[in-house]
């Protein structure tokens, strides 16, 4: 019954039963940006708990070490070695794959795209690739936009008020997305200042180097604004090892880690971006089953409708919530 509440939710017209009669076996392909990446391996989860309520159903992990060469290659590979019949995609680049996948759907495999929408708009969730199943996405802007508003709040009475940014690479097109929406919304108030912006490219190590480095320059701040829980891991030690008093700044990251639950849970940071990376896994691969068997699929699938939470998860929530427990661990 579960399997059948949600294939109905997540599809048109779509009859589970005839999907799970079927008696070919379905392999599908899960091309993780980067498979030690934890949103991925989380979104991998989700892909395997989804794939074990069939019986013909048999899913595999690709690397993509967070290269769009590398992974516009293993898509060329996958559909030369005709091994899958679909793909579940979390993009690199967002742009670049597009053409590998559009050969993909032209030889009949069937493509998901998670996380970011592929093609050059990444406002528009509908698909830009011709044959492309289905997105499980929201527009990156709406998170960070919303993200931006709960600093200005804090600011209000701070004047300036310093903001350092980590994003995570500014060569990937949804993080210039997201940084571009911070500098509209935060620069719309003149007792903003962007004081610096270092990229954490999605590791507390990475992070860690990077908030150093910005500390160096600038030893003050009041907001720490980044679109990944995993950059605030390395930048707070790098926050208390100045001597900073974490709980002067204002915190917010992205991705509804478990990490970031307990620290907004505890007081220690303010907010962040919730995401539902195993939520999204399982979306995805009960909409490419579905299109192997012949039903028809919606085209987008918000990721934000995938769970019970607000947008943005603050101390409050959590307090209110007390039993809730993230998709993942970061």
């Amino acid at each position: 019954m579960k399997n059948i509440l949600k294939l109905a939710a997540l599809t048109t017209a779509l009859s589970p039963v005839a999907a799970l009669a079927q008696d070919d076996q379905i392999s599908i392909a899960y091309l993780a940006s980067s498979s030690q990446n934890g949103f991925n391996q989380s979104i991998y989860d989700g892909i395997q708990r989804a794939a074990a309520e069939y019986d013909n159903v048999s899913v595999e992990i690709f690397d993509g070490e967070f290269s769009a060469p590398v992974q516009f290659t293993q898509v060329e590979d996958l559909v030369a070695g005709g091994r899958f019949d679909g793909m579940v995609v979390t993009p690199n680049d967002t742009v670049g794959i597009a053409t590998a996948l559009e050969e993909a759907t032209a030889a009949g495999v069937k493509v998901a795209a998670t996380l970011f929408p592929i093609g050059p708009d990444l406002s528009n969730m509908q698909p830009q690739v011709e044959g492309l199943v289905t997105t499980v996405a929201s527009d990156p802007a709406i998170g960070a936009t919303k993200q931006a508003e709960e600093v200005v709040k804090f600011c209000e009475d701070r004047d300036p008020c310093k903001v350092v940014i980590l994003i995570g690479q500014l060569v990937f097109p949804f993080d210039n997305v997201r940084y571009e929406a911070y500098q509209s919304v935060l620069g719309a108030h003149d007792n903003i200042e962007i004081v610096a912006t270092g990229e954490g490219n999605y590791s507390p190590d990475t992070s860690l180097n990077a908030m150093q480095d910005i500390l160096q320059a600038n030893p003050d701040l009041d907001v720490l604004l980044s679109n990944a829980d995993q950059h605030l891991m390395g930048a707070e030690i790098a926050i208390l090892d100045a001597g900073l008093d974490l709980e002067e700044i204002y915190v917010t990251g992205g991705g509804l880690n478990q990490i970031a639950t307990d620290a907004i849970r505890a007081g220690q940071w303010d907010s962040t971006i919730a995401m539902l990376p195993r939520s999204i896994g399982e979306a995805a691969l009960h909409a490419l089953v579905a299109s192997v068997t012949g039903e028809e699929v919606e085209p987008w699938i918000d990721e934000s409708t995938l769970g019970d939470v607000p947008a943005i998860v603050t101390h409050e929530w959590l307090l209110e919530n007390p039993e809730f427990e993230a998709e993942w661990q970061g």
